[in-house]
């Protein structure tokens, strides 16, 4: 597993969003995460481990804390908790042969009284190839359904709970696996679950399971009695089929007897006319109603009478006003123009030369003439001005009118068509005591076919479930035969697979007690080796054992005597814890990262830098660095800068309380003013 990248959104005192890019480079395994106390570093580790694991994550800020309660106090400070915080987390993991790009995201926020989280997980199930064949550094991951609601089962497969405490450490606390007791327990878990030792186990568990299950098969005369009882059901069965079929003939045929009844009941009763009788009611109001709308028409068509509409009839007398209107109005104004126009001849005639006055003269009064002719009216009935547009306005209302008559004529027209069919109907409806018997008696049919229809229902359903019964029984019986025929056989099976299965047990058993030897001498030398290559006392520590039942570490000096822990400072006891994880990494294959917490606590100059020269540039195929600027100053920056791949610093505002992310690292440029 390879982490490639975290982003925190409002996560403790991680304000806004803030992202770091894990992805580790050639030859340069590190990532280097600077940071004084209390600026987050912690929260950075627990980040990580509470985005992968959730509820079951070991964080340090939980202690006692339900879960619910720390996530809501994991919200920072200054931002909305109806929005919540987030941590995303890339990674990719080397399956089958391919390498897959995961993007976890945990988030969570409150609603009301209520917290709320959310776990989606997408994958790129292609990561592999696109990298070789595009060169693509972030794919586009899909979101997996069935892996975000069964997350906890499969980070499992990818990184137990167990072997985390392995790759996410704190520096500060790993002193305590140098005592015997604790670093057996750690010893058992990481030789079993990271080491493959657990899954020798399981499958000698599986076979003992696969054992327990195997049975012979019940004895020759058992299965007689089960053949013979199976058989005596399915006769039950069958007689009982027999008798539903006849009812479901029976009942059919008194439905088909009742139908037939209706029938002529029907006939008889739409030939006496009842159907009218049925709509006596309905037609009685529908004549009322149609009465009402026909004097409601009436009614109107009389309001429109009393207006304008009985103007039409002297629409030829409408037509000389209009017109005698017209040519009020143009004579009115040619009477107005001419007293313009004399004063305007006037003041032409003077702009005029003699020669040409008399000609325009004659022009002038010949036009003046001409338009006093069009004044003078033989019949003049002094109209009003707006004659003409009060005579607009009156075709209008007669337009009016004229439609909603026209309409309410038509309405009239129908209704009263309407009313003469329901009289019509009306006079056809038969008396009461023709029809009432027959009314009564189709009834009662009606009810009574009802009552038909249902039980035939009822015969159709037990009959199909009696077949499905008769199916079942005739199913179980064949195969009780061939069970019978099979008894021998079975037996001989079932005691091929218990035999075989013990003598595989028990090889599992001497294979696993040999692989847990083996893996135990390769972690014997891999973690005396580590502690060499970190001590700076090479003569101190001269063997280094681990027993093979208990998990208990054991150190010899140079004369093969015990060496007591507590004989070591605590500088070297971390050393000796350093190098139990080193060791274990180093026989697991690197397949880890490693995440450690305040690496250089309570080690001297020496010490810490073997641990920069020798631990860190080796410790995994990715190292993330959480450290202080006391731990990993400027001297031992230089020397670790080689195998860096990334730098950070937490800055933190004291007066906001937040911190924020800043690539470089204090001596390095971008993080100068980090504190």
């Amino acid at each position: 597993m390879l982490l490639r990248k975290i982003t925190l959104e409002e996560f403790g005192a991680y304000r806004g969003k803030q992202s770091l890019d894990l992805t580790p480079k050639k030859n340069k395994p590190i990532i280097l995460i600077g940071g004084l106390n209390g600026c987050g570093k912690t929260t950075l580790l627990d980040a990580i481990q509470l985005a992968l694991y959730g509820n079951r994550a070991r964080c340090s800020g939980r202690g006692t804390k339900a879960y619910e309660t720390y996530l809501r106090e994991s919200i920072n400070r200054k931002a909305d908790p109806s929005r919540g915080s987030a941590i995303t987390l890339e990674f990719t993991v080397m399956t089958g042969g391919h390498e897959h790009y995961y993007r976890l995201v945990r988030s969570w926020h409150i609603s009301g009284k209520t917290l709320k989280e959310f776990l989606n997980v997408y994958v790129d199930e292609t990561y592999g190839e696109r990298v070789k064949r595009q060169r693509a550094a972030e794919p586009e991951g899909k979101f997996n359904r069935l892996l975000s609601e069964g997350w906890a089962d499969h980070v499992e497969s990818l990184l137990p709970l167990e072997i985390a405490s392995l790759a996410f450490f704190d520096g500060e606390k790993i002193e305590s696996l140098a005592n015997p007791e604790r670093a057996a327990s750690v010893i058992e878990s990481a030789v079993h679950s990271l080491l493959g030792v657990s899954t020798v186990q399981q499958l000698r568990n599986d076979l003992l399971a696969l054992q327990r299950r195997q049975k012979l098969s019940e004895e020759e005369q058992h299965l007689l009695d089960n053949i013979r009882a199976q058989e005596a059901e399915r006769e039950a069965v069958l007689s009982q089929y027999d008798i539903a079929h006849q009812e479901l003939a029976h009942s059919r045929s008194e439905l088909g007897k009742a139908q037939r009844k209706l029938d002529s009941l029907e006939k008889a009763f739409a030939d006496e006319g009842g159907e009218l009788f049925t709509r006596r009611v309905e037609l009685e109001n529908d004549k009322k109603q149609a009465l009402t709308q026909l004097a409601q028409v009436r009614t109107e068509l009389t309001q429109l009478a009393a207006g304008p509409l009985p103007l039409l009839m002297v629409a030829p007398l409408l037509d000389d006003v209009r017109r005698q209107a017209r040519s009020e109005q143009e004579a009115q104004q040619s009477a107005q123009v001419l007293e313009v126009l004399e004063e305007r001849d006037r003041w032409l005639l003077e702009l005029m030369p003699d020669g040409a006055r008399a000609d325009v003269l004659k022009r002038l009064n010949d036009d003046r003439a001409e338009r006093a002719a069009k004044s003078q009216l033989s019949v003049d009935l002094r109209l009003p001005l707006d004659a003409l547009a009060q005579l607009a306005v009156l075709d209008e209302l007669l337009q009016r009118d004229t439609q909603r008559s026209a309409q309410l004529l038509h309405s009239a027209a129908e209704l009263t068509e309407q009313l003469d069919q329901l009289d019509r109907q009306l006079a056809g409806v038969p008396a009461q005591d023709k029809v009432e018997a027959l009314q009564v008696a189709r009834d009662e049919q009606i009810a009574e076919v009802g009552r038909c229809e249902a039980a035939r229902d009822r015969a159709t359903a037990k009959l199909e479930d009696l077949k499905r019964r008769r199916e079942h029984v005739t199913t179980l019986l064949e195969r009780a035969h061939k069970e019978f025929v099979r008894t021998k056989v079975k037996a001989e099976e079932v005691e091929r697979v218990i035999k075989y299965s013990e003598k595989a047990r028990d090889t599992l058993e001497r294979f696993g007690s040999a692989l847990l030897e083996r893996h135990i001498n390769r972690l014997e030398v891999a973690v005396l080796q580590s502690f060499k290559v970190l001590m700076r006392k090479q003569a101190l520590v001269h063997d280094l054992r681990i027993d093979t039942d208990k998990f208990t570490l054991t150190l010899a000096d140079a004369d093969g005597e015990a060496l007591d822990p507590a004989r070591l400072s605590a500088g070297e006891r971390q050393l000796l814890a350093v190098s139990l994880l080193w060791g274990l990494m180093r026989v697991a294959g690197n397949r880890l990262p490693s995440v450690i917490d305040t690496p250089l606590g309570r080690l001297d100059s020496r010490h810490r830098e073997h641990l920069v020269d020798r631990y860190f540039p080796n410790a995994s195929d990715q190292v993330l660095l959480l450290s202080t600027d006391e731990e990993i100053d400027e001297y031992l920056l230089g020397r670790l800068e080689k195998s860096v791949a990334h730098t950070y610093t937490l800055v933190h505002d004291d007066t906001e309380f937040t911190t924020a992310v800043v690539e470089g690292y204090w001596w390095s440029a971008g993080a100068q003013h980090a504190g």
